[in-house]
């Protein structure tokens, strides 16, 4: 048998190093590096080819359960989950501090619970005093909610082991939960990676839909080991800023259904409430129109979300570097945009500060929003205000071409819904049952002679 080796883990990453430094090489948190028990590394005459059991092969259209989802009773909840809870899942919620995660988990359960099934809510880093405060402050003390306060996996296993199995467990939080065999306090890699697999195997063994609750880093990024989004079945984000009432819930990775689904939920004091409409929250409701205005159909996995993007262009003295800001789109995209505007359309923002904002505070990662930008800076620029009742939506090259975008049809009817007529896209998009005006810009000199003229 050879000799272990020393290795050290990044409590913040995950990631491995062969001796102890200072900083992380990989995510540069400092003092971050702590030892892990060495392991038993075996010599190449370890063989593995024989003295196993023989597993049984299965043919893929062999009958098998049908997926029964079960409802939550939070329809934007439902809906980010690709349509209810699947038995035996396991589901990584990440947020912000005071974003909503456990009051969003908390009204969940209670309707779980009021429906006549069994919900289990245990607190890892609140007293049951305090959830309890919180149950009545939303009008949910009356819900026959399992509730515990614990930080031992052994423990919550024990107790579930002993009782009927619950639809819905929640763990507030993976990083709080600790197990006795394993070294390491808790939040530490190895502790969270080894809890997170006792209580997903838990629920796959017992057909519980459970739902970890995850801290965040300062980047946004689920804090702990990468392999914990791997071991779940779906992993979601809950999103918002702490200045707007509203808060996104969105799917990034669902063995069950889409990804990029998002439910939209508005913090009251009542606790979090549903949006059935949420273009509604992202587009200002004056009459007249204003000049760096444009409206932007985003589709968000299958639901459409009409959003306003705002431009501001600021002449400034000769000599004076000018600034970009961007809030809530890619800065390097806005760049990129910029320098074609100037190559192909001949406008110069060379002396001028460009600002540029998605309203509401929504954060915009879909391509077919280069138009609308485009439109934006250019009206900005020439103090003209673009067409009222009007969205736009397509891709630019870097030749100045206007390149066909997913989903034309559905931009189109959500925006015929909300009361636009007007729509400016690629060649190609129209629809006829829309019931809207469909303008084709083949190139974005087509674009700024439009607004120009």
């Amino acid at each position: 048998m050879a000799k272990p080796k020393r290795r050290y883990v990044c409590q913040a990453c995950g990631s491995v190093a062969n001796r102890w430094q200072g900083q992380c090489a990989d995510c540069g948190e400092w003092n971050s590096l702590a030892e892990e028990a060495p392991q038993t590394v075996f010599s190449a005459k370890h063989d593995l080819s024989s003295g196993g059991r023989a597993i049984a092969f299965e043919p893929l259209n062999a009958p098998g359960e049908s997926l029964a989802r079960r409802t939550t009773g939070l329809a934007e909840f439902d809906r980010a989950l690709g349509g209810g809870l699947v038995p035996g899942s396991a589901i990584l919620m990440g947020g912000d501090p005071g974003i909503g995660k456990s009051t969003l988990l908390l009204q969940a359960a209670a309707h779980i619970a009021q429906a006549g099934n069994e919900a289990v809510y245990v607190s890892g880093e609140e007293a049951a005093g305090q959830v309890r405060l919180r149950a009545e402050r939303l009008g949910l003390s009356s819900a026959p909610i399992r509730l515990a306060a614990a930080t031992s996996v052994r423990d919550i296993l024990t107790t579930l082991g002993g009782m009927d199995a619950p639809r819905l467990l929640v763990i507030d939080s993976i990083q709080t939960m600790h197990s006795d065999q394993i070294e390491g306090a808790p939040g530490t890699v190895s502790q969270v990676r080894g809890c997170a697999f006792e209580l997903i195997r838990y629920a796959k063994e017992n057909g519980v839909a459970l739902v970890l609750i995850g801290h965040v880093t300062k980047d946004g990024a689920i804090a702990g080991p990468r392999v914990l989004e791997h071991m779940v079945d779906v992993v979601m984000s809950f999103e918002g800023e702490r200045s707007h009432q509203y808060r996104i819930l969105r799917s990034l990775k669902n063995r069950f259904g889409p990804v990029d689904e998002i439910g939209v939920f508005a913090m009251a004091g009542q606790g979090l409430e549903e949006v059935a409409n949420p273009s509604m929250l992202f587009l200002s409701g004056r009459d007249d129109p204003v000049a760096g205005s444009a409206v932007f159909p985003a589709v968000e996995g299958t639901r459409p979300v009409l959003v306003e993007i705002q431009a501001l262009i600021v002449r400034l003295a000769s000599g004076a570097t000018p600034r970009r800001a961007v809030v809530g789109w890619d800065s390097g995209r806005l760049a990129m945009l910029l320098a074609v505007l100037e190559a192909r359309c001949g406008l110069n923002f060379s002396s001028a500060e460009v600002y540029l904002n998605v309203a509401g505070g929504y954060r915009l990662a879909d391509p077919a929003a280069d138009l609308a930008v485009a439109a934006a800076l250019v009206s900005a620029l020439s103090d003209k205000p673009l067409p009222a009742k009007a969205v736009w939506f397509g891709e630019i090259s870097l030749a100045g071409e206007i390149r066909p975008v997913a989903h034309a049809t559905i931009r189109q009817r959500e925006s015929a819904k909300l009361g636009f007529d007007i729509a400016y896209g690629p060649p190609g998009g129209a629809i006829g049952e829309s019931g809207m005006h469909y303008n084709e810009v083949q190139m974005l000199p087509n674009l700024v002679d439009r607004i120009l003229s």
